[in-house]
């Protein structure tokens, strides 16, 4: 690799500080687009995703009117059907896209899957969901879920 190349990668990551400032935004928009899901609030839940959006369940569903669409029952009533909160979050060293996985809890308590999402910043700064999936818990988390999250989702 070439010296400029080399200079241009060293210029593009990071620092591990920046990197964790970036990587509290992500989990607190997490947590943000969750807390839509309990406050019942499908509007600001389509705030948090990008346009160009695509949600692997349920179904596959691109853009965010389609997935606002599919998403819409499951904001009717006054109890959230689900919860859920980020348990880990990286990000690629330029800062440009971050992951986010977590549990996703009946309103008992019980864990039923497991989400994972990629993140993307805008170009006014804020970050949005750009790929979603949510899939069945493996056998160590099943039995690891019945503990409370590490770090849960507080109110603002």
């Amino acid at each position: 690799m070439s010296l400029a190349a080399t200079l241009m990668l060293a210029a593009a990551a990071l620092s591990g500080v920046e990197l964790d400032v970036l990587r509290e935004q992500v989990r607190g928009a997490e947590c943000a687009f969750a807390r839509s899901m309990a406050e019942r609030n499908l509007a600001a839940f389509g705030r948090f995703v990008a346009e160009d959006t695509v949600f692997f369940a349920p179904g596959m569903r691109r853009g965010r009117a389609e997935v606002l669409a599919g998403w819409a029952r499951w904001f009717e009533g006054p109890q959230a059907p689900f919860s859920w909160a980020p348990q880990q979050v990286e990000l690629l060293a330029d800062g440009s896209l971050a992951y986010s996985t977590g549990l996703v809890r009946l309103p008992d308590g019980k864990a039923v899957s497991r989400f994972s999402s990629v993140w993307r910043r805008n170009a006014q700064g804020r970050w949005q969901v750009v790929f979603d999936h949510g899939g069945p818990l493996d056998e160590a988390e099943r039995a690891k879920a019945a503990e409370p999250d590490a770090r849960p989702c507080t109110a603002p």
